[in-house]
């Protein structure tokens, strides 16, 4: 005699809850963030998990505060997690796991005041100099459509430059140009 459809679908189901429950850890995290850079100036690179389960990977953060260091000088800042967020959540947005190319990200306020003498573009009071801003290229994506997604967002300043190909994100208040 076979057995009715819903108590083999039961079966089934209570073979599923079984194995998930006795496992001592899930296959793939279901709540991981992960940031791939290279830095422009330093050729470095750093892949790291910076958040895990909603918490933040304290170590990971310390390897992304020394790897966004002010390369001129070495000067270390501690970087706005809300920045990594967002520079995660508008790769997400793009469907992308591409690696982001910095630019720049933490400034000392000596680089700021140096870079502010070469031009016109940098702002006195920068968000670089507080840990909240960075500027980025991400492989595989076009800038503008990177300017785009993170305006999108609707978090944060965002910055496009075109002729040298990168664009501002920061989470200061909300403005673009």
């Amino acid at each position: 005699m076979p057995f009715p459809r819903f108590r083999v679908l039961s079966m089934i189901a209570g073979v599923v809850a079984a194995i998930l429950l006795l496992s001592p850890e899930p296959a793939v995290s279901i709540d991981e963030r992960k940031l791939s850079f290279y830095h422009t100036h330093t050729a470095k690179r750093l892949d790291v998990v910076y958040a895990r389960g909603g918490e933040y990977v304290e170590s990971a953060l310390d390897d992304i505060e020394s790897f966004l260091s002010d390369f001129r000088t070495g000067d270390r800042r501690t970087i706005d997690p809300a920045l990594l967020d967002l520079v995660y959540e508008v790769r997400e947005s793009l469907g992308s796991d591409g690696t982001f190319e910095v630019i720049s990200a933490y400034r000392s306020p000596q680089t700021n005041e140096m870079l502010r003498g070469r031009s016109s573009g940098v702002a006195k009071n920068s968000q670089h100099t507080i840990g909240k801003a960075i500027d980025v290229r991400l492989q595989g994506v076009d800038v503008a459509r990177l300017r785009d997604a993170a305006i999108a967002m609707r978090r944060g300043g965002v910055g496009y430059y075109e002729e040298s190909n990168f664009v501002h994100l920061d989470t200061g208040r909300v403005r673009r140009w």
